[in-house]
């Protein structure tokens, strides 16, 4: 239990730094009049405020949008829901090496194969690209007649008219981002606010990666993703007052060579603290990723490694999960093949896994993650940091800690006995 509480300070800790970063080191919008004209015209940004480096909000405003977030939606379907999705570009066929967009036809088979395992299968994100002759509302078409449980698509793509097909609809999730690195992306402003003045439920994603687009050690990198996901619920309540806004903080570490790593234990554990932040804290609802893998090559070998990433999940109660079913090689592309078996092994471990109370997930606490952010915010690039040569082996010290921790308990179990 002492465990436990001092994990959750950890999460207040995060969520309090993460206003901070709002409010005392702002964001980097000057340069999008848009975005300046709706904060301008809602009276949200602090101009007495000289010691920011960029555009910083008032905390009234931001704690006014923030607790005007509905802490539930109807189509949530809670806690260890486990699903298709992730958007890898390719599609893997049994005994073709050469990895291509889908066809219509594939991704209908596809949709059928899902709607065969709805018992399984509780959030269904595009799994895979479709090519040029099969747009992306052909596919959400396509899920919408097959699926009837939670479902998400990026409507970037779509005309006007196709984004308000969504509108109303407890049973879809229009899936959008904004920010990297404090700063707004110029594509996806006027798609973002367009999402907004429609009305549909969002997903707010951010895929902030350790060392290359976010500080290098697990408090830091949640504080700045929760941050960029507060900022986009403020601006998304600021346009459209009591919008669904899904915490979409997703962080991602990395792997000796740079890629992202779906097989690091770290990857499943930092998720699991990113959902515990907005079930222990924030009360937002989240759809955090996991319960894949970066095996490419051996279809046995991924199939069993994302079944334990799932089961890591599950252990520590995560909210949504998405990327669970299919994908291979860190979501390079997604596999029929391994979704089929990765659905036969969730229903049987749904069946045989019991939780062992509430896990401590021993989250390392750094007490210069705030700074970290600063310090990556002056220099541009968190690699270029003191905070990040100090943090090189970060994650591999808390993987460390949760294998130690794990190899004790059945002992501590026979001595309690």
């Amino acid at each position: 239990m002492d465990q436990l509480i001092e994990e959750k300070k950890i999460y207040e800790r995060i969520d309090r730094n993460a206003r901070r970063v709002l409010t005392e080191i702002g964001v980097n919008i000057a340069e999008s009049e848009r975005i300046m004209e709706l904060l301008m015209t809602a009276d949200a940004i602090d101009f007495e405020n000289e010691n920011a480096l960029f555009v910083p909000l008032k905390a009234d405003y931001l704690d006014q949008c923030l607790a005007s977030v509905p802490r539930h939606f109807t189509g949530d379907p809670g806690r260890n829901a486990f699903g298709i999705g992730a958007t890898p570009p390719f599609l893997k066929r049994p005994e073709d090496d050469e990895l291509r967009p889908a066809t219509g036809e594939e991704f209908e088979k596809i949709v059928a194969a899902v709607a065969e395992r709805s018992d399984v299968v509780n959030i269904f994100s595009v799994p895979v690209q479709t090519d040029k002759r099969t747009s992306d509302f052909a596919c959400a078409q396509m899920m919408d007649r097959g699926f009837n449980g939670l479902k998400m698509i990026a409507t970037k793509k779509m005309s006007d008219e196709e984004v308000r097909f969504f509108q109303g609809r407890t049973d879809w999730l229009d899936g959008t981002t904004l920010m990297t690195s404090l700063t707004p992306m110029n594509t996806m402003v006027e798609p973002f606010i367009r999402s907004c003045e429609t009305g549909n439920n969002l997903l707010l994603l951010d895929l902030s990666i350790a060392g290359f687009s976010a500080p290098h050690s697990p408090e830091s990198l949640l504080t700045l993703i929760h941050a960029q996901v507060m900022f986009m619920m403020m601006l998304a309540q600021t346009v459209n007052p009591g919008i669904i806004c899904v915490h979409g903080g997703i962080p991602g570490v990395t792997e000796s060579g740079g890629d992202l790593s779906y097989s690091a234990l770290s990857q499943s554990l930092t998720n699991a603290a990113m959902a515990r932040l907005n079930l222990w804290v924030t009360g937002f609802p989240s759809a955090q990723s996991g319960g894949s893998t970066s095996v490419h090559d051996n279809l046995e070998k991924a199939i069993a490694e994302s079944e334990a990433n799932r089961n890591t999940l599950r252990q520590y109660g995560t909210h949504i999960v998405r990327h669970s079913l299919g994908a291979m090689g860190s979501l390079t592309f997604f596999s029929l093949d391994k979704f089929i078996a990765d659905c036969d092994r969730e229903a049987k471990a749904r069946q045989t896994f019991r939780a062992n109370g509430v896990v401590p997930l021993h989250m390392p606490a750094d007490d210069q993650a705030y700074d970290a952010i600063r310090q990556m915010a002056e220099m541009g690039n968190p690699r270029s940091t003191d905070h990040a040569l100090q943090n090189v082996k970060s994650f591999m010290d808390w993987e460390k800690t949760v294998e130690t921790a794990a190899a004790a308990a059945p002992l501590a179990r026979e001595i309690a006995a």
